[in-house]
């Protein structure tokens, strides 16, 4: 008898077959997430913030895959309902109604994702702006600098609490290669003390690799990135925030610690052979830790400041201003 004659439906197998996949997704799905605590799972894979701008990454990336997940429903759901309910059936095989220059249709697959884009392009615009804004006077300034194959600190700190030296508005040779923008808000007195890291450093604490840059929770620190050779890019991993350090260009940003403990940071731009190697780590201390950490450095001798940046003319270092 042929089986579109008999009280069974052809389409209970499918049915049944269709369910037990999506069954078999969502355990895999869970099972998956298992390591994922309630607490972890909101942040999407992102680590704990640590500075007081880091929570707007993290809402901008929440609200993308917010935004990401409705739009993957609305597709996977008229996908499913076109597959289910606009099949072709075993009994008719004739063409059915097509239709064409839908005019409605097609201004609507047009005008919804102008508007998706534009509400992502806004949001990121207002966060980005937002977060590589610059405050007039920052507690305090590090220029860090990238070369093959590790990375340099110069603390630009006045660490003898001498105003007068060196004498005000005169910016060392070691740091000529920045913009004057931004050495014109170096403190007075700032004489300065260096970290210079070799890939072979080990973080005393952690044993993690790499030299270690040490900042003061709570107080503002305003980071000038140099490089000495190639593109590098510095990234503190729960500051949720990177940025390319460039020969020849000067970046700049701000954060402000919120949690003491030692970080990972590394480089996030391939460099050369031994990019996996230009590791470091930022260890977050208490003010006065930080204070007592500078003064340990001008002990060693590791006072004044390392070479920042490539050579540069006058008009090239200054060609850019605040508006860029």
């Amino acid at each position: 008898m042929s089986p579109y004659g008999s009280d069974r439906s052809p389409r209970r197998p499918m049915r049944r077959k269709l369910l037990q996949a999506l069954t078999a997704g969502v355990v895999l799905a869970t099972a998956t997430g298992c390591s994922y605590t309630w607490k972890t799972f909101p942040r999407l894979g992102l680590p704990k913030p640590v500075t007081e701008e880091a929570p707007r990454i993290l809402s901008l990336w929440q609200g993308s895959w917010a935004a990401a997940l409705i739009t993957g429903i609305l597709v996977w759901g008229l996908i499913m309902w076109s597959v289910i309910f606009h099949r072709r059936s075993r009994t008719k095989v004739e063409v059915p109604p097509q239709t064409r220059y839908n005019m409605p249709i097609e201004a609507l697959y047009t005008v919804v994702p102008l508007i998706i884009v534009s509400v992502l392009f806004y949001f990121t615009a207002r966060d980005e702006s937002k977060l590589l804004s610059l405050s007039a006077k920052p507690a305090h300034t590090v220029n860090v600098i990238g070369y093959q194959w590790s990375w340099g600190f110069n603390y630009i700190e006045n660490v003898d609490g001498d105003a007068a030296t060196p004498k005000a508005g005169e910016v060392p040779k070691e740091l000529s290669a920045i913009p004057d923008r931004f050495a014109k808000d170096f403190p007075k007195g700032a004489e300065g003390v260096y970290q210079k890291g070799v890939p072979g450093d080990r973080n005393p604490d952690t044993d993690n690799p790499g030299p270690t840059l040490w900042l003061p929770k709570g107080e503002k620190v305003r980071f000038i990135l140099s490089s000495n050779d190639v593109i590098h890019s510095f990234w503190v991993v729960p500051f949720l925030f990177k940025q390319d350090v460039i020969p020849g260009h000067t970046n700049v940003f701000e954060v402000t610690p919120t949690q003491e403990g030692t970080f990972l940071g590394k480089c996030a731009e391939l460099c050369g052979v031994d990019h996996s190697r230009m590791l470091f780590n930022v260890k977050v201390v208490s003010p006065d830790e930080y204070r007592a950490h500078l003064k340990e450095l001008a002990e060693k001798g590791q006072t004044g400041f390392l070479p920042a940046g490539i050579k540069q003319t006058d008009p090239a270092r200054n060609a850019e201003t605040n508006k860029l």
